[in-house]
């Protein structure tokens, strides 16, 4: 039955994440064998139920509160039926209410339903949040284009900026897990170390993040999407009864929500559910993230529409004989995400300065940016967008990653919630673009630029993060195509090796155990 769920689901997934590729046919035999491999046993189930003249489990089970469950009532059907007499029953009918007994009263059906809530509760918050982010991005891009022109607005700048950064500062001592990322918060209440406050959790979130983001901040919305996608589905844990077992996979629904509408990439949710917040691939997690994930994928289609979020172009592919070309940059994007995880742990220390200081701080290194190079700002994605296709010299790209590094290390170590996985990824793309510009002094040719970033970016988020699946299939679902599959592979299994061989921990979990040594002290 698990078998025939996957082939079923999968080519339905993949339809959903890649639209405009050629999975019809896929589909249609996974279906096909998914109905040979459910009907077989169910026929033989009828004829073994019709040999033995009547089913036996004639139980009834009511709702704690005294009403008929659904379990309970597909009972009483299947009593009823026995009372009539074995000779009346319809073995289908039977068959089917037996099955649906199991299926109402099975921890997994639980665990299903409650992913699709949280999914959809969940997604729809994280895609509010997401909207509220590009918009407030914009805003600050316009704003920094106006105070170039206008000096005078610097005072009115400086006055909200001390404004905005006390109201963080404030709102972050009432809710302290609400600082920074998010989701090493969501690993931490996985691991049962740390409770969850979901209603604090969430208005920090949208109002911290948006207020880092009307100044320009080089953070993320995808981990903060995260917390807020977990935290939602906390909520519903109590009008839903929720087993504390359940209730950490209706986190794990909630969070791989998050996830799913931040992207508009539901396959990546599922993978990041599984190997980003459990590494575990039992049943009930591969559920929980599964449906959570593709009810927030749905979601965030009909709120944003079907398009990749990152516009990349015409994207190469690479042959068998120049894949060598990708190997180098594998041990690159290794070395630049040690390097980078590094940077980004050091950096913590400017949240521990006096009051809004580091808030302050960051709000200074936004106004620089802004003025003197205003595509370092926000997340990343316009900047992963002009270093694909750059056509400049290799120094203004060294000089824009530079300057994105240490943006994003003055962003997100001053505590102000926002994530670094859309930073991460802008900076490996760079990395890539640097790769190639070098490879076309050389005399590569200029059309492997936009392949080279892909990698650069897939390469540099799996040493940061180590989760190489969602690496992969997170550049595909963003990029549109499976087409630059291998040569993404090759460079996020290089980046991973060589990550490891330095000994420097997943960026997550070093920020994990950080929050776990604070809250024992």
């Amino acid at each position: 039955m698990l078998i025939a769920l996957g082939l079923t689901v999968s080519p339905l997934i993949a339809g959903l994440s890649f639209p405009d590729s050629t999975f019809t046919d896929g589909a249609r035999i996974a279906v096909l064998i998914a109905i040979v491999i459910v009907a077989r046993p169910a026929a033989v189930t009828l004829r073994r139920d019709a040999r033995q003249g009547c089913t036996s489990d004639t139980t009834g089970d009511d709702a704690p509160d005294g009403r008929i469950s659904l379990r309970g009532h597909l009972s009483g059907i299947a009593a009823r039926e026995e009372e009539a007499g074995c000779a009346t029953i319809d073995p289908v009918r039977t068959f089917s209410i037996t099955r649906l007994h199991r299926l109402a009263s099975s921890r997994r059906w639980r665990v299903t339903r409650n992913g699709i809530l949280a999914g959809i509760a969940g997604g729809a918050a994280a895609s509010l949040y997401r909207f509220f982010i590009e918009e407030a991005t914009r805003a600050a891009l316009s704003g920094y284009s106006f105070l170039g022109r206008h000096w005078w607005a610097l005072f009115p700048w400086l006055v909200a900026a001390v404004i905005v950064s006390a109201t963080v500062w404030l709102l972050l001592l009432r809710e302290p897990q609400a600082a920074g990322s998010g989701i090493p918060q969501v690993k931490a209440y996985l691991i049962a170390r740390m409770g969850m406050r979901p209603t604090p959790v969430v208005a920090t979130r949208f109002l911290g993040g948006v207020g880092g983001a009307l100044f320009g901040l080089s953070l993320g919305r995808e981990g903060p999407s995260i917390h807020i996608g977990a935290a939602i589905a906390k909520l519903l844990a109590r009008p839903l009864r929720a087993t504390s077992e359940e209730q950490d996979h209706l986190v794990t629904s909630g969070a791989s929500a998050g996830l799913a509408a931040a992207f508009n990439a539901p396959v990546s949710g599922i993978l990041f559910g599984i190997e980003g917040l459990h590494r575990s691939f039992s049943p009930l997690v591969i559920a929980s993230a599964s449906t959570g994930a593709l009810a927030a994928g749905a979601v965030s289609t009909l709120v944003f529409g079907p398009h990749p979020i990152l516009q990349f172009g015409v994207v190469g592919t690479l042959g068998l004989s120049r894949l060598w070309m990708v190997m180098p940059l594998g041990v690159l994007a290794g070395l630049m995400g040690a390097l980078v995880n590094r940077i980004l742990l050091a950096s913590q220390s400017l949240a521990s300065l006096p009051g809004p200081a580091g808030i302050l701080t960051a709000m200074v290194g936004a106004l620089l940016a802004g003025c003197m190079l205003p595509q370092v700002l926000g997340g990343g994605e316009p900047l992963i967008g002009w270093a694909e296709q750059t056509a400049t010299g290799i120094g203004l790209v060294v000089l824009m990653l530079c300057a994105k590094t240490a943006f994003t290390a003055i962003s997100f170590g001053s505590g102000i919630p926002g994530g670094i996985f859309m930073p991460i990824l802008a900076i490996g793309t760079l990395t890539g673009t640097v790769y190639a510009l070098v490879l076309q002094a050389w005399g590569a040719p200029r059309g492997d630029q936009a392949i080279l970033a892909v990698c650069g970016m897939a390469g540099l988020l799996a040493a940061s993060v180590r989760t190489p699946l969602t690496s992969i299939l997170l550049t595909a679902e963003m990029s549109g195509s499976l087409s630059h599959l291998l040569p993404v592979a090759v460079v996020v299994i290089l980046a991973v090796f060589t990550a490891d061989a330095l000994r420097v921990p997943p960026i997550y979990d070093a920020l994990l155990d950080r929050i776990l040594a604070s809250e024992e002290l």
